[in-house]
């Protein structure tokens, strides 16, 4: 039984989510403490409970301490099963955390699943749908994961509602991922939406955007293409969502509207996240490391990239995932700082 103090670290969800995954995957049981003990609202949530219950389902695990507010948890998983699932948050729970945390456990599935999820697509705190999409989806392609990742509906806060479908068929083994250079960005590509907003919201926030990159790249060397939509969705809301294409990698960057929120905020967020990451000169952005690190663990070979800034979401999965199996890494920068990541580093 792995024992987990849930306050370490960041503290936060991601280290249920993180060991849910791999416990189903190494068929390791775990009990977890502290859930989220730095939170306003500790414990459990609705969000977490989706996340909880998907794992279950999907490795029939035995299950105690899964209620609202509960601050600690045992999951012990039987065989993971393949087939066709679907899991609502019930709320705006963000459905792609749901989804990271199901991912490392269907790898390991001897056939094909789908899953829809339905919830929030667009929320604070967590990746938004183009993001998974557009970023986290190709890298666990290089990684040897086939995946496929389509909307339904968009989901916002605070009534959520969207959907999207996934779909995952397990690989014949994780591939390494060595990326230390970004090289030439060569274009930005975006979309600034709306739903159930007049459309002219979104125009303003991709001028703020647009505005505000210019105003320190003076002369861009890149294309630039950004859409506007009016997505469908239950409830009001609107997103910016850019994308940095270059020769070794892509980033991706969401900011989010809210109620008394102006549009100029939103796409002034949203170029502020790029530009920090563009004069970081690294290959990823700040979010992508702490959600691929579970993978490039179960991979025998070295795999190296650099990030725009080693974040405590990295440093605390790391440490989460020491807790199921051996792996070795070592990190170079600063936490808030650009650095580099080696994991399974070949000895010298």
């Amino acid at each position: 039984m792995v024992e987990i103090d849930g306050s370490q670290g960041e503290g936060g969800g991601q280290i249920l989510r993180t060991a849910l995954g791999l416990s189903c995957l190494l068929a390791k049981p775990f009990r977890i403490f502290n859930i989220r003990k730095g939170r306003e609202r500790p414990g459990l949530m609705p969000q977490h409970l989706t996340a909880v219950r998907a794992a279950q389902l999907i490795s029939n695990a035995e299950v105690r301490g899964d209620s609202k507010g509960s601050s600690e948890l045992l999951f012990s998983p039987r065989e993971v099963k393949a087939g066709d699932f679907f899991f609502d948050t019930g709320t705006a729970g963000s459905v792609t955390l749901v989804l990271q945390t199901i991912i490392p456990a269907l790898i390991s599935a001897k056939k094909r699943t789908t899953v829809i999820l339905k919830g929030g697509t667009h929320v604070p705190l967590s990746p938004s749908y183009h993001y998974i999409a557009g970023v986290f989806v190709p890298i666990l392609r290089k990684l040897g994961v086939s995946i496929n990742v389509s909307i339904e509906s968009y989901g916002f806060y605070p009534k959520g509602g969207g959907k999207i479908r996934v779909e995952i068929s397990p690989p014949n083994e994780i591939k390494p991922l060595r990326v230390a250079e970004r090289g030439k960005v060569f274009a930005l590509r975006g979309y600034s939406a709306v739903g159930n907003l007049p459309l002219s919201i979104a125009e303003r926030q991709r001028n703020a955007m647009v505005e505000k990159i210019h105003s320190v790249i003076k002369a861009p060397s890149f294309d630039e293409k950004i859409e506007l939509l009016n997505v469908s969705s239950f409830g009001q809301g609107t997103f910016i969502y850019l994308q940095s294409e270059s020769e070794h990698s892509s980033a991706g960057f969401t900011a989010l509207g809210a109620r008394g929120k102006r549009a100029e905020k939103v796409g002034e967020e949203a170029g502020a996240d790029f530009l920090e990451y563009y004069a970081s000169g690294a290959a990823f952005d700040h979010h992508l490391p702490d959600q691929i690190v579970p993978y490039l663990s179960l991979c025998r070979d070295e795999s190296e990239f650099t990030t725009s800034s080693i974040t405590s979401h990295l440093m605390t999965n790391l440490w989460a995932i020491g807790l199921f199996h051996d792996f070795t890494y070592s990190v170079q920068g600063e936490v808030g700082k650009p650095g580099s990541v080696r994991i399974n580093q070949r000895p010298v």
